[in-house]
């Protein structure tokens, strides 16, 4: 079978984000554009020749051909092997176990995350190093720099893999490895968790909804959930994955699982409801009237996570993306623990992950994870949580009265205006920065500006800097406003303003949180004059 060398020239817009190139799938589908991307990929880690890696992705729509192209290419590459999630379908969570579980040299996954699915919609591609997490900067740059000079992929023509058979099969010289996408994963949870106490806590009456959104966590949950620690059939809801999500948004957040929220906030509602994301990797956390901001899931976790087994020794330290609210930052100097700051991106926990600086980390954009894989994980979360409620017997409202009466409340929202003109937004965040130098000092809304800076991050394993990581404005009082351009959609410009007040007076912690971050709010768009955005209110809050 003779490999193939096909002409090509370079196409803009291929430079990786924090989560690799994110598009809208008909411009995936374009002529030679995934061709181009995997064989930059290829070509900027060294080749591919002799090497193993996992391909897997969400199910979304062109899921199933993309890994078609690339397990040819691989081939024609000369990789030795592949292995690659039944039908096409691994979680992100998942395929990084694979790699790290398999000692293979990367993977490449395919999802877009959140974003919607369609041939209308969005598509992604990245690829995730031998540690099983994103790729760092370094290589990323590498690879968008060969997308610049390339001129040529290598394929093979071959009939399609038949992908539903688990065993092994080939294409070309390529060894394929078809597995079971679940069952790798669940044995590892079964490691961290005490699923007899989890199942005692379903066996006791115990009631949950789960929300897969018709995206990858359908099966893992029904499987975990329902199959092995004994929740009732009917527990997972929107289970099957569907190419377009089943037409939803499977971003787990208040706004776009409205069903699950609507089920959760009544009197009559389950004891406890969960949610993930198109790829797995994300969650949303809610209790009867009770949701439970990512932040304070993150900071909830810290302080119980000895609680399951896998974690009984304690935590070595925590990381927290810098929008993610400080919460997490006083239990960890209660626990003795370090706690690190680093810009958005999971990929810049897989450092201090790997030198066991840190064990638990998360983002508040719904990502929780820990040293088990080296990306976030919904279902990790999920169950971490049962454990927590199995062994404290009490609700997730008590959990986080608890919390707050031991550490004080960081109120905090995100709000989120989508599709911006990116000249509109690039220009409000020019007027955050012109400001930077001016501000400390200066009242604004009752709030004086104690600092102002564009954050900087220098990696405390490997001492490389990153710079440019979103515009900070701490005020007196633990206040926070943050600033930042998101990269990643797909259409426009993504403006995020990050609120966050610190609340310690014990009468004081069951306030609504957009009142009690109301001056905050105000002070942020009045230094920003966001209302030149052309927008009376975000398109989304969380």
């Amino acid at each position: 079978m003779d490999v193939r060398t096909i002409p090509t020239s370079p196409i803009d817009g291929q430079k990786p984000g924090t989560s690799g190139l994110r598009k809208k799938t008909r411009v995936f589908m374009g002529k030679h554009y995934l061709e181009n991307f995997v064989q930059s990929v290829f070509d900027a880690i060294g080749g591919a020749a002799g090497k193993t890696f996992v391909i897997g992705g969400d199910g979304r729509y062109f899921n199933a051909a993309a890994i078609q192209t690339i397990l040819r290419m691989a081939a024609a590459n000369g990789a030795k092997h592949a292995i690659v999630g039944q039908a096409g379908l691994l979680s992100t969570p998942a395929a990084s176990h694979l790699i790290r579980k398999h000692a293979t040299d990367g993977g490449l996954i395919l999802s877009a995350s959140h974003n919607p699915g369609g041939v209308d919609e969005d598509f992604g591609l990245k690829f995730n190093a031998d540690n099983g997490g994103p790729a760092p900067e370094g290589v990323t740059d590498e690879i968008f720099r060969k997308t610049l000079e390339i001129s040529s992929y290598r394929t093979l023509d071959t009939e399609d893999l038949d992908l539903s058979a688990i065993g092994e099969t080939s294409v070309g010289q390529m060894n394929v490895t078809i597995v079971d996408p679940v069952t790798d994963y669940q044995e590892m949870m079964e490691d961290l968790f005490d699923f007899k106490a989890i199942s005692d806590l379903f066996n006791s009456g115990f009631r949950m909804r789960f929300d897969a959104m018709h995206a990858i966590t359908g099966p893992y949950a029904k499987a975990i959930l329902e199959g092995r620690v004994g929740a009732p059939e009917g527990t997972v809801m929107n289970s099957v994955p569907k190419e377009d999500f089943g037409g939803g948004h499977p971003d787990p957040n208040p706004t776009w699982a409205k069903d699950l929220m609507a089920e959760m906030m009544s009197d009559a509602g389950p004891d406890f409801g969960a949610a993930s994301d198109g790829d797995g990797d994300r969650n949303m956390i809610l209790g009867r009237n009770t949701y439970v901001s990512p932040s304070d899931s993150l900071a909830v976790l810290t302080a119980n996570a000895h609680l399951a087994p896998g974690y009984s020794k304690g935590l070595a330290g925590v990381a927290r993306s810098m929008p993610t609210s400080c919460a997490v930052d006083r239990v960890a100097e209660d626990l003795g623990i370090e706690c690190f700051e680093t810009p958005t991106g999971w990929k810049f926990f897989g450092n201090l992950l790997d030198a066991s600086r840190a064990t638990l980390c998360g983002e508040e954009s719904f990502g929780t994870g820990s040293d088990h894989v080296r990306e976030k994980d919904g279902l990790w979360a999920v169950l971490l949580w049962l454990n927590i409620l199995a062994v404290r017997k009490t609700t997730v409202a008590e959990v986080l009265s608890d919390h707050w009466q031991r550490f004080g409340r960081n109120y905090y929202s995100r709000h989120d205006y989508e599709a911006l003109p990116t000249e509109t937004a690039q220009a409000l965040m020019s007027r955050v920065t012109d400001q930077l130098k001016t501000l400390p000092g200066t009242t604004v809304h009752g709030l004086t500006v104690e600092h102002a800076d564009s954050f900087s991050y220098q990696d405390p394993v490997d001492g490389s800097t990153s710079v440019n990581q979103g515009l900070r404005i701490q005020f007196d009082g633990g206040a926070r406003a943050i600033f930042r351009l998101s990269g990643t959609g797909t259409d426009g410009a993504t403006l995020r303003l990050y609120i966050e007040a610190l609340e310690t007076d014990p009468t004081k912690l069951s306030q609504d949180p957009q009142q009690a971050l109301s001056r905050v709010i105000a002070a942020a768009h009045n230094i920003s004059g966001i209302e030149k955005l052309g927008r009376d209110a975000p398109d989304v809050v969380t």
